[in-house]
């Protein structure tokens, strides 16, 4: 009659959980069912995190009469049971078990041995009705106790039937006459154990004056697990009969066989089903095992001894999961001696905000040490059992007790090195505009006119596109500047370059068409220099179709590289065509430099070759710098050496090619005639 004892696993480990209490006692019977108990339940506490803080096994053959082991046993008992820090313990047994609890509660009161309130978590298989035995003992110790019990409802008329009982009534049932003079603690007339001290009972005394301790006028859930079974051996036996009567019918005897078998009963047990008197629905599975829940009661003493179980949850094994386990805690009274309700019952309090466990070597996984959570992670009130990480967009505050969003990384025009990084861009494009007017203002000039003036032109202009290009890396980078920045630069130095390098060609080709039937003389003149820039562009722009065609730059989030940063960025899209671009500009800068070396020497006056191989060198030595110096930066840093980059390179140019000219052009106008355009003795 008794439910599968699955579900009550279940319950102790739902009630364990609902209340946090993850460090608890067992007081089990030593035996079988004890072991059992223990084998099964403590592989489900592990699972959920709880621990068995001890485990104290009754004796179930010592008797209470053999005062020096039960001194003993007391003695070595109740500092691990009472002194423990586990507030909570599980008892499981009989009668047995309560009894020595409530020997080792008088041993603790005995020896005045300190002890705070504990919660005892009692299984339906203890009877927790405390007969006559415990008249000596104070209930008050058990005062909040929480017990699962089987399921059981209110009989009509029930508690009428023990108020009619009286000894007399039942002169020969030696049970209730033991049990009148037990309970009223007097003997019947004419008892042979009566003395001359002794009361005698009247017989009229009422079975409702007893304390509950003793006594119970309500229907217990043993009471009514035993009406049950009767009144399932009745239905069985009505179905046994019906049946052999069938039989007796078919084999022609007049007779029905009461010799019957207990065996004989069990198969009609399983899947059976009835209701009884009050209506309620008992139920068998296959296996012949009781389908019904288990009520969760709470224990409230009274101080004149008696007690009252206060129904204050349920498990419902055909209910929903999450629906199964049920409980009020409003209604729920705790032991006066616990410090707080609900109480804990924790090997190590919980880990303060910031801090995560580490397990203590050699001991249960639920003690532990409360140690800072490692950079990047982060506890708090609802994260306690571990230091946690927090998500890619959050980083932890300083106290490490909350994730809060990583301040975004870029960039910016408020920036203060924006704000010099702009300041300079403007001001050198600023310079760049200024250059290009005193050379278009001095066009007819000896020294603007012997170095190509178209070249010198696409030269000074795609230097100011330059400085205007790097404030394009400045600000919350998107679609537009993200396509235009790397595509851009590189563009803008490969034209520049390579007008430098159509100076140079042009001046060396110029030199060696001065020869006679040389083969370079068609090729003298302004249509040169136009082909290579032309030809050395295209080349670059090709390059960069391919890139924004396949793979183009697009804005981009990066949450891994700095740990308390969101850095927002351009993503080349393709780091193998972005490599292309800028490695095709370096090739074109190399060869533009061995050329200006090989015709710094050529006797021309205004030959620009040392000025080209000079600021080519500037050039060169800037980018070869970059791309180590751009791979280790991060963040906005990176940004800010692209820029340091474009406009060192381009005030390189400008400074090492038109720094000459206008020192010429503004202070040594007589150098710039036509006479002076080479030298003497040439």
């Amino acid at each position: 009659m008794f439910p599968n004892e699955a579900i009550q696993y279940h319950g102790i480990v739902q009630l364990l959980l609902h209340f946090g209490w993850t460090w608890v006692g067992f007081m089990t019977l030593d035996d079988e069912s004890g072991e059992y108990f223990l084998k099964t339940i403590e592989p489900m506490l592990s699972d959920k995190g709880i621990c068995s803080a001890f485990t104290t096994k009754v004796p179930s053959n010592l008797p209470m009469s053999n005062f020096v082991d039960m001194y003993y046993y007391i003695l070595n008992s109740a500092p691990v049971v009472m002194m423990s820090k586990a507030n909570v313990v599980v008892l499981y047994g009989d009668i047995v078990v309560i009894r020595w609890l409530t020997a080792i509660a008088w041993g603790v009161k005995l020896t005045e041995m300190a002890s705070g309130g504990k919660v005892w978590i009692i299984t339906a298989q203890t009877d927790f009705a405390l007969n006559v035995l415990h008249k000596m003992w104070d209930i008050q110790f058990f005062h909040g106790a929480i017990s699962f019990s089987v399921h059981s409802e209110e009989l009509l008329g029930f508690q009428e039937f023990p108020k009619n009982i009286t000894p007399y009534k039942a002169k020969d049932d030696g049970f209730v006459t033991d049990f009148w003079e037990q309970a009223f603690d007097c003997f019947m007339p004419g008892s042979p154990e009566a003395t001359d001290n002794s009361s005698t009972c009247t017989g009229e005394e009422k079975l409702e004056t007893l304390p509950r301790p003793f006594f119970e006028m309500t229907m217990t859930s043993f009471s009514y697990s035993i009406y049950n079974a009767v009144y399932t051996l009745a239905n069985v036996l009505n179905i046994y009969l019906s049946m052999a009567r069938y039989k007796r019918q078919e084999d022609g005897r007049r007779l029905v066989p009461l010799n019957v078998k207990a065996w004989q009963l069990h198969s009609y047990i399983q899947k059976m089903s009835f209701n009884n008197s009050v209506g309620r629905e008992i139920i068998f599975n296959e296996y012949g095992e009781l389908i019904s829940g288990l009520d969760i009661t709470n224990l409230v003493t009274f101080p004149n001894g008696s007690y009252a179980r206060v129904k204050v949850g349920k498990l419902d094994p055909q209910a929903l999961p999450d629906k199964m386990f049920s409980i009020d805690e409003e209604q729920l009274q705790w032991h006066k001696d616990l410090i707080q309700v609900p109480p804990s019952s924790l090997c190590n309090e919980n880990c303060h905000p910031g801090y995560g466990k580490q397990k203590k070597e050699g001991e249960k996984f639920c003690c532990y040490d409360c140690v800072p959570c490692p950079d990047g992670m982060f506890s708090n009130q609802k994260v306690v059992d571990h230091c946690a990480k927090c998500s890619e967009d959050h980083v932890p505050n300083e106290q490490q007790t909350q994730c809060i969003p990583k301040i975004p990384d870029f960039l910016s025009f408020e920036d203060p090195l924006g704000i010099v990084l702009s300041a300079l861009a403007i001001f050198f494009s600023l310079v760049t505009t200024l250059v290009f007017g005193i050379i278009v203002k001095h066009h007819d000039t000896p020294i603007v006119k012997a170095n190509n003036k178209t070249l010198t032109y696409i030269l000074l202009v795609s230097l100011l596109l330059s400085f205007v290009c790097s404030l394009m890396f400045i600000g919350k980078p998107n679609e537009v500047t993200c396509l235009l920045r790397q595509t851009g630069v590189v563009m803008v130095f490969s034209v520049a370059v390579s007008s430098l390098l159509a100076k140079t060609v042009t001046v060396v080709v110029a030199f060696a068409a001065a020869k006679p039937g040389n083969m370079f003389q068609k090729w003298v003149g302004k249509k040169l220099g136009n082909f290579v820039v032309l030809l050395c562009s295209l080349l670059q722009m090709g390059i960069n179709t391919a890139w924004l065609s396949t793979s183009p730059p697009y804005p981009d989030i990066d949450v891994y590289t700095m740990s308390d940063k969101l850095i927002i960025k351009c993503n080349e899209g393709s780091v193998t065509m972005f490599y292309c671009a800028l490695g095709y500009m370096g090739v074109l800068a190399f060869f533009t430099l061995i050329a200006a070396f090989l015709a710094r020497k050529l006797p021309d006056r205004f030959n620009e070759g040392k000025f080209i191989t000079f600021s080519m060198l500037v050039f060169c030595s800037v980018w070869v710098s970059f791309v180590p110096t751009y791979l280790s930066t991060r963040g906005k840093y990176m940004v800010a050496v692209e820029i340091f980059s474009v406009m060192a390179s381009s005030c390189g140019l400008l400074a090492c090619i038109f720094c000459p000219k206008c020192y010429i052009i503004a202070l040594r106008s007589d150098l710039n005639k036509k006479g002076q355009l080479r030298e003497k003795g040439h």
